[in-house]
């Protein structure tokens, strides 16, 4: 079957949803004003029973039960509202994406930033970033996974497995939809905090402990029962009560250090529960999938959902203490000690597997994030894997982040029977850097398992490196070349790794002098493309074309070219072979008005 065309798509979904959303309004409104009745027909009751004496009280009962049970039917119709308008948002970001105004708008992944080789140069991350594009993930688990695929390419085997489980989400449009409304339950799904409470080293309660509030409560629980009949005295009860006070406060500080541990990660239980209880009922035959699918099953008899609801409920136990009317008799049986035990020994047995479930909750939404991708732009492929490297050979390739029907589309060919460095000379402004961009960031989508732009793309598994946007740092003393000789010195160091490497290098060593810079670069190039890397250098000095000509046959020059129209800088920003004849800077100083 052909697959469905994403704005067709995402726009009938939105019309029905639409149509579900008016259907809900309505009943909101029926509900609301059911609701105004039943009050007033409870208040007309309590007149007539209690002011007029004509009615017994108990026809009281009739509107306060129909009344109670129109607050559950009003809740859980506001929920359904509010996942059909999370839906709804989820779909209108999705024509955002193919409008082209989706810049600016969702998590950006700024904070993924860091001191990296790449990820800064590529526009991983930031406003406008390949981040922002493809992520679709709702919880801090699933961002994190996402961006780790982006920052850290995998190897062949990893990029193969997850191409075919993408390829299987990218038709499961329903299945997406709901996995992003469930974990989009929360403003902020803290799932961070409960992968460091797993972390955590639980406190040591045991079974010792569990069996001695128990049987404090118990006995507690009997003899104030026995003083209620009558068959002991109050003395008798005040008297043993200091046994079971004793216990709970020669535990205090370890139960506290558990109740203060779980509070910070208890906030998103429901979510995860959500999320786990929607995965158990799912079957893929994606192998990666049906291997993170296994990770789920791992607790056989009882569900990871029914577990996190079990650890929900000792929660809620103690937090039924914050019941004024509650709190005696929670006190007297000990409930926030037993439900510290309970918590610390769940903590103890399943803390392995909770940090494995969250795992695979952010493995899903990373590959439901490409599979969007994937589903959004259903002519760009998925890329060839070629275990031998290094290899980079592409047909017509643009830009990930510039629009599909403007992007202009460049092949590039590197090791293999291709040279293994291309020299690429030219102005400014004529494409350069784009090229280099467009290389790198199709790598960085192809080794997370994602489809690339381009009519097709083979490369082999490379380590990626790059100083496109290197700059000076006042904090750091470091001008904007030494900056950059530390990148370089960084990318010549991944040589010695196990895969490959990409080097991007953009306008190489154009801080220091044109001596210093063509033996610098020459020494450069040659000492990576010695250590078996592959690469792209771009220059606007023509003095450095020269490096193209010593490392032949296994580097080529190539270049961009430019026109002045009518006072206007033109640049159709294809590559063509060989050096660029020509210089633009004169023409562009003219054609602002500079008399030179």
């Amino acid at each position: 079957m052909p697959r469905p065309d994403p704005r067709t798509a995402y726009t009938e979904r939105i019309a029905r949803l639409d149509v579900r959303l008016a259907f809900g309004e309505r009943q909101h409104h029926r509900i609301s004003n059911l609701r105004l009745a039943l009050f007033a027909a409870g208040a007309a009751v309590a007149w007539a029973a209690f002011i007029r004496a004509s009615l017994s009280p108990a026809w009281l009962v009739l509107p306060a039960v129909a009344f109670l049970a129109l607050l559950v039917v009003h809740a859980r119709l506001l929920n359904s509202n509010e996942r059909l308008l999370r839906a709804r948002r989820y779909y209108e970001r999705g024509l955002s994406r193919l409008d082209g105004t989706w810049p600016g708008t969702g998590p950006d992944g700024a904070r993924f930033l860091g001191a990296h080789l790449y990820a800064r140069d590529l526009d991983l991350f930031g406003r406008g970033s390949l981040f922002q594009l493809i992520d679709t993930a709702r919880t801090e688990a699933g961002e994190e996974t996402l961006a780790d695929w982006l920052r850290a390419p995998a190897g062949a085997e990893e990029v193969l497995a997850r191409q075919v489980a993408v390829a299987e989400l990218r038709e499961r449009i329903d299945f997406r939809e709901t996995l992003n409304v469930l974990a989009a339950e929360a403003h902020v799904s803290r799932t961070g905090v409960l992968t460091s409470w797993a972390a955590a080293t639980p406190v040591g309660f045991g079974a010792t402990e569990a069996r001695l509030f128990a049987v404090c409560a118990v006995v507690t629980g009997l003899l104030v029962a026995a003083m209620a009949a009558g068959w002991v005295s109050s003395i008798a009860v005040v008297l043993w009560l200091i046994v079971p006070g004793g216990v709970a406060l020669a535990h205090r500080v370890r139960a506290w250090q558990v109740i203060r541990r779980v509070d910070a990660a208890a906030d998103d239980l429901s979510l995860l529960e959500a999320l786990l209880s929607r995965l158990e009922q799912e079957a893929f035959t994606a192998p990666k999938l049906t291997a993170l699918h296994g990770r789920l099953a791992a607790a056989a008899v009882i569900r990871p959902s029914a577990r996190i609801a079990q650890l929900r409920r000792y929660i809620a136990a103690r937090d039924a203490l914050r019941n004024e009317f509650v709190r005696p008799f929670g006190l007297l049986l000990l409930v926030r000690s037993q439900a510290a035990v309970a918590i610390d020994r769940w903590h103890a047995e399943h803390r392995t597997a909770l940090a494995a479930w969250l795992t695979a909750v952010g493995e899903f939404e990373a590959l439901a994030s490409l599979a969007t991708y994937a589903f959004e732009h259903p002519r760009d492929p998925f890329p060839a894997i070629n275990a031998d490297g290094p290899v980079f050979e592409a047909t017509a390739l643009a830009h990930p982040l510039i629009a599909e029907g403007s992007a202009v589309a460049n092949s590039v060919s590197l090791g293999g029977s291709a040279p293994s460095v291309l020299v690429i000379s030219g102005s400014n402004m004529s494409g350069k850097s784009t090229l280099l961009r467009a290389v790198g960031a199709n790598t960085v989508l192809a080794l997370a398992g994602g489809p690339v732009r381009a009519e097709r793309l083979s490369l082999s598994p490379l380590a990626i490196g790059a100083t496109i946007r290197v700059e000076d740092s006042l904090q750091d003393g470091h001008s904007r070349f030494y900056a950059e000789i530390l990148r370089i010195r960084d990318i010549v160091a991944l040589t010695e790794g196990k895969a490959p490497v990409l080097f991007l290098l953009d306008e190489i060593l154009h801080g220091t002098n044109s001596h210093d810079r063509r033996i610098g670069a020459d020494a450069v190039v040659r000492a990576l493309v010695d250590a078996g890397a592959i690469g792209l250098v771009t220059t606007h000095d023509l003095a450095l074309t020269a490096l193209a000509v010593s490392l032949e046959p296994r580097a080529k020059n190539v270049h961009f070219e430019d026109r002045i129209e009518q006072g206007r800088m033109v640049f159709d920003y294809t590559m063509r072979d060989g050096v660029v004849e020509r210089s633009n800077a004169l023409e562009l100083m003219r054609a602002v008005g500079l008399k030179v």
